[in-house]
């Protein structure tokens, strides 16, 4: 008797598991939040059972309630996604399409990831001039300034300009945007599904990095970040003709 209870508390547990799993699932890149009738329409799963696994999601920062009552994907879900990019993706996909960037460009090269209303420096690759842009891996910097805030903002859904611009050339390039003394381009990086994994940025001090050598080591970084797109599993062909469209027009 004790062993059965046992293999049913198992098995309820994994149930609960994979139900608490298929509300995560529900959630598409494009969704900033999701009611609990649009949870329950794409999981299958009753309302009461979505709200008795919600409670322990919000505990662990995998889901957050809004005020209005909708749920949106919760902070700790960053923090897996972080953990896995620089145990797995990060190390054997982005620093070797960095280092190559960097050695073409003799700039740094710097790989961000949006956090909430902020974006943080996972990767780096310094640059071979002895006066460079000085930017340390887990620095985290405003979203909606400079060159990496602002693709990763665009292709977040942020509307307006120039973001819209932004999401219809794959870059953007800024000087003195973010810090006065500052200038970089970038580019989006994205997973299977079409998913934003980060940004690419290759920026230095504007009195050396300016406006015109950005726009001609423009297509060299979207053709790093199709590079990139590619080796995640993704179809880069917006990137590449993005770049072409560059090469066309420098």
């Amino acid at each position: 008797m004790n062993d059965i209870r046992s293999r049913s508390a198992s098995a309820d547990g994994v149930a609960a598991l994979d139900r608490a799993i298929a509300i995560l699932d529900a959630f598409a890149s494009v969704d900033k939040s999701l009611s609990l009738a649009e949870i329950a329409a794409r999981t299958g799963l009753y309302k009461s059972t979505i709200l008795r696994l919600a409670g322990s999601l919000l505990r662990g920062q995998l889901l957050e309630r809004l005020d209005d009552g909708r749920y949106r994907v919760g902070p700790a879900t960053f923090r897996l996604g972080a953990i896995y990019q620089r145990s797995v993706a990060a190390a054997d996909i982005l620093l070797p399409v960095m280092r190559d960037l960097a050695e073409q460009s003799w700039e740094s090269v710097a790989f961000y990831v949006r956090s909430g209303d902020v974006r943080t420096c996972l990767y780096r690759v310094e640059s071979k001039h002895p006066i460079r842009y000085t930017i340390r891996e887990g620095d985290v910097l405003p979203l909606l300034l400079g060159s990496g805030g602002r693709v990763l903002a665009a292709f977040s859904g942020e509307p307006g300009e120039p973001y819209e611009t932004i999401r219809a050339t794959y870059h953007h390039l800024s000087v003195g945007d973010r810090d006065p003394e500052t200038a970089g381009v970038s580019a989006p990086v994205f997973g299977p599904g079409r998913t934003l994994l980060g940004v690419l940025t290759l920026a230095g001090p504007s009195t050396r990095v300016d406006a015109a050598f950005l726009r001609r080591m423009t297509p060299s970084l979207l053709a790093a970040a199709a590079r990139a797109t590619r080796a995640f599993g993704e179809d880069a062909s917006m990137l590449d003709h993005a770049r072409s469209k560059t090469d066309r027009h420098p």
